[in-house]
């Protein structure tokens, strides 16, 4: 099992890789400025799939696009 740090550092890499850096922080800042219900937010914007099938969906979708 890895630790919170691991995770936010894994899912900072993410965000940066799909988003660029500047775009990566714009979405971490609208978490903190808004009231936040991930649940909410997952059943609204995340399909309905696995998450290694949303994950292999990513990753198709990240080597598309050009580096940021």
């Amino acid at each position: 099992m890895r630790t919170d740090a691991e995770i936010r550092q894994e899912g900072m890499k993410a965000l940066i890789q799909v988003l660029g850096t500047v775009e990566a922080e714009r979405f971490i800042a609208t978490l903190s400025r808004e009231r936040f219900d991930y649940t909410e937010w997952r059943r609204t914007y995340l399909p309905d799939i696995d998450v290694e099938v949303l994950s292999k969906i990513a990753a198709r979708y990240a080597e598309d696009i050009p580096d940021a």
